[in-house]
């Protein structure tokens, strides 16, 4: 680092990947700046600045050498997992300046070596103490995934016989009355159940009712008339409820029956053809169902005006995916059990290619990765 972009970074004060220290002595309290930074975006410790005035102190070549030190125990001993910070002395006229790097962890959560999960909540760090962020966290990194957490209670007998039975013997051409191991150990083997009690991808999948305890899970589908939400009146409002299979085909249904539709070339008696292809819609509607964030007690928008229509799912991209990624192919899993069988039970090939698809189909479509609210957001336009 240049000493003119050390002072520029100064100059904007603190931020949520920006820490000063006028100096450091205690390990403990440095594990916490580490943990913190890592469990949120990254970012630097600069040590020798003031963080009230923003005036440079500078640093001894002493302090230098026992910052290191404490930097290198607090980094192995109080901080787990562990992590690897990269340091930087920078020349200042005031003195010399450390510059603590902080990569974004792939190993979350962080923790001190008290177990406290320590996030960056603007300049700040605070406790994790939800539940559901720690969960996030796992998620992540890949330990855990929303789609395998047991879905509240559902066990096997709430499983659809008649449903499954189908699946089966579609899917391996077998007769599930035939086979030698019981329900549930198919179920568990299938990963769509641990012992007695169904997961999330189990319940959405296959159960009867799975709104009976996940109400959340749904798909909330709303008609206005004209371009705003804030209309006082609306043309039709639905909680799309059932299985995934079933919240996919009655979306679709919904966002058909409500979008404009053009004659073309069609007799003069035909309902037309909508304006947007159908395929759009799929692609679209698999994707929110699929990659949401299970995590989120919250349930998929679907709102219809009168120039667009809003496709609205809880949980922004995973980990680094950006739009850019998805509109070329990329994508990341985020619930792993769900996506396999997806591909069974839907339209859908789970090869990244969905977004593409719709592009190519139908161009016109917006997408907002919203990490300040927690959600993504398709507009397809007409």
């Amino acid at each position: 680092m240049e000493t003119i972009e050390l002072i520029e970074i100064i100059s904007r004060g603190e931020d949520s990947k920006t820490q000063f220290k006028e100096n450091i002595y205690n390990a403990e309290s440095l594990a916490q700046e580490i943990v913190a930074l890592s469990n949120t975006e990254g970012g630097q410790i600069i040590i020798g600045v003031n963080d009230k005035t923003l005036q440079v102190k500078g640093l001894s070549k002493d302090d230098i050498h026992r910052i290191n030190q404490l930097l290198s125990g607090a980094a192995e001993n109080n901080v787990k997992p562990s992590i690897n910070p990269l340091t930087e002395n920078v020349s200042h006229p005031n003195g010399l300046i450390m510059v603590i790097t902080i990569a974004k962890g792939i190993n979350k959560p962080y923790m001190d070596n008290k177990g406290i999960i320590w996030v960056k909540n603007g300049s700040n760090k605070g406790r994790v103490s939800s539940r559901e962020e720690i969960q996030r966290m796992f998620q992540e990194s890949g330990l855990i995934h929303g789609d395998e957490i047991p879905a509240n209670g559902m066990g096997i007998s709430d499983v659809d016989f008649d449903f499954f039975s189908s699946f089966f013997l579609r899917e391996f051409e077998e007769r599930i009355e035939n086979q030698e191991n019981s329900l549930q150990k198919i179920l568990n083997n299938m990963n769509l159940a641990k012992g007695e009690i169904l997961n999330i991808a189990g319940a959405l999948l296959f159960s009867r009712h799975p709104q009976y305890r996940l109400p959340s899970f749904i798909a909330k589908a709303v008609s206005f008339p004209n371009e705003s939400i804030e209309s006082e009146s609306y043309i039709e409002s639905r909680d799309i409820v059932g299985r995934v299979s079933d919240i996919f085909q009655q979306s679709i249904s919904f966002i058909l029956s409500n979008i404009p539709h053009i004659q073309n070339n069609q007799s003069i008696n035909s309902v037309g053809e909508p304006m947007v292809p159908k395929i759009v819609w799929e692609e679209l509607i698999a994707n929110a169902l699929i990659h949401r964030d299970y995590f989120i007690q919250a349930p998929i928008r679907i709102l219809v005006f009168k120039n667009r229509v809003e496709i609205i799912t809880p949980g922004h991209l995973p980990n680094n995916l950006t739009i850019e990624n998805i509109k070329s192919g990329n994508s990341n899993i985020r619930n792993p059990i769900m996506a396999s069988f997806a591909t069974k039970l839907l339209p859908y090939r789970g090869i990244g290619s969905g977004i593409r698809r719709a592009l190519k189909a139908y161009p016109r479509i917006e997408f907002f990765d919203d990490r300040e609210n927690n959600l993504f957001k398709s507009i397809i336009y007409y």
